[in-house]
């Protein structure tokens, strides 16, 4: 779906008003693992997902940590950048090949400020991010392996053929071997891993 298309569907501005966004952006086609952000960079970029997989990810001690898939009709922007001046704290990469639309977020703010019915878009924006930090939180302190498993794959149902498994256990948290486990119980029907 395009990024205009996607936009008035999911905040109804009419799709004339919303030509002044996507003349911001510029469509942009990467390669499988190429690197869009790098973690401590100062980036103020809004990507916008039209086709591909991405992953959100940081280091710590040597290892690298899946944070969150990025898929068709999700975007992303730096909010530690852009609202705090703080240097990023994630790396985003491409994990197939990609077409990301990407734009100055501070440009888009200024479009959206000389525009006041183009406000439902940085509020749409804005909710995103907050609800998608929210469930990320909520999975992480609540819930089991196995639920988060679940959740992924009602979230995500084409993860397991896009992902690398490795990519995938970092982001619920567990090891590749707890999720051979699990995959194997879901398989069986067995629900019993926590």
């Amino acid at each position: 779906m395009t990024l205009t298309e996607y936009l008035h569907q999911e905040t109804q501005i009419n799709t004339e008003t919303l030509a002044f966004i996507n003349s911001l952006f510029e469509q942009q086609e990467y390669k499988k693992y190429h690197l869009l952000l790098k973690e401590g960079s100062h980036s103020k970029q809004l990507f916008y997902v039209e086709k591909g997989l991405l992953r959100l990810f940081y280091n710590k001690e040597d290892k690298d940590i899946t944070h969150t898939f990025l898929l068709e009709q999700m975007f992303y922007f730096p909010v530690e950048n852009i609202y705090f001046s703080q240097p990023s704290l994630f790396s985003l990469e491409t994990l197939e090949d990609s077409v990301v639309w990407v734009a100055s977020f501070p440009e888009v703010e200024r479009v959206v400020n000389e525009h006041q019915e183009l406000e439902r878009l940085m509020r749409f924006l804005l909710v995103s991010a907050i609800k998608s930090l929210t469930e990320r939180l909520h999975t992480i302190k609540f819930q089991t392996a196995q639920e988060r498993y679940d959740l992924l794959l009602h979230t995500y149902p084409q993860i397991l053929l896009r992902a690398p498994l490795g990519h995938i256990a970092s982001l619920l948290g567990i090891t590749q071997q707890t999720l051979s486990v699990i995959r194997g119980a879901t398989r069986t029907g067995d629900k019993g891993v926590k």
